[in-house]
């Protein structure tokens, strides 16, 4: 307990110097106007770039905090998900937490297999029958795949395809997180509480 405390204090410190970076190169910014060079969507960009990073950070922190009293896989998931990004394979991975989740999934095909980055990954390689639906993990047990979620009833942007939409839809109904690749542009996402977050994996070892 003591050690996450410190973890999260650690985070917060690192945070605190990306906002106060971001506050002085606004200022720069503000201080600049009035020069006739000063390419200001550049500038902006510049700043929203930096917010992004920030929010990924953050959104990768706490999803770990999130998943490490339900799953001792975060290292595995982490791994896989970001091999799927790269290659641009799809995928939607459902961990349970203290909700039960089942009676909101139409059930896919029994897998009751240990947690596997290289297995994960398997499972949502394009032309694999259960690629299409999602991974269900309950604590350190890939219990079935190609289920089938809810969608969200929520108005969301039309760029959202059908994993992210569902990710979003189980989420809202539990307290499930739901892990999310997208298969057109590989971004990674996760859901929680019926909304999205981006999610940008850095190194699995550093907090296992």
């Amino acid at each position: 307990m003591l050690n996450r405390t410190n973890e999260e204090a650690m985070f917060k410190l690192e945070m605190k110097s990306h906002l106060m970076q971001i506050m002085m190169d606004a200022r720069k910014i503000a201080d600049s106007l009035d020069e006739t060079e000063q390419c200001l969507l550049c500038d902006l960009e510049s700043l929203h770039d930096q917010f992004n990073e920030m929010h990924a950070e953050a959104s990768s922190f706490y999803l770990q905090s999130y998943m490490e009293e339900f799953t001792p896989g975060f290292a595995q998931f982490s791994l896989a998900i970001e091999h799927l990004s790269k290659q641009k394979h799809g995928a939607l991975i459902v961990i349970q937490r203290r909700d039960e989740v089942e009676d909101f999934i139409q059930r896919g095909t029994n897998l009751h297999a240990k947690i596997s980055a290289s297995l994960i990954e398997s499972i949502f390689y394009p032309g694999n029958p259960l690629h299409d639906g999602a991974l269900l993990v309950k604590e350190n047990t890939l219990v079935s795949a190609a289920n089938v979620l809810p969608l969200t009833s929520k108005k969301v942007s039309p760029s959202l395809g059908t994993r992210h939409r569902a990710a979003i839809g189980l989420s809202g109904m539990t307290d499930a997180l739901v892990l999310v690749v997208s298969e057109e542009t590989g971004k990674m996402s996760f859901a929680k509480e019926g909304v999205l977050y981006p999610l940008t994996v850095k190194d699995p070892e550093i907090r296992k």
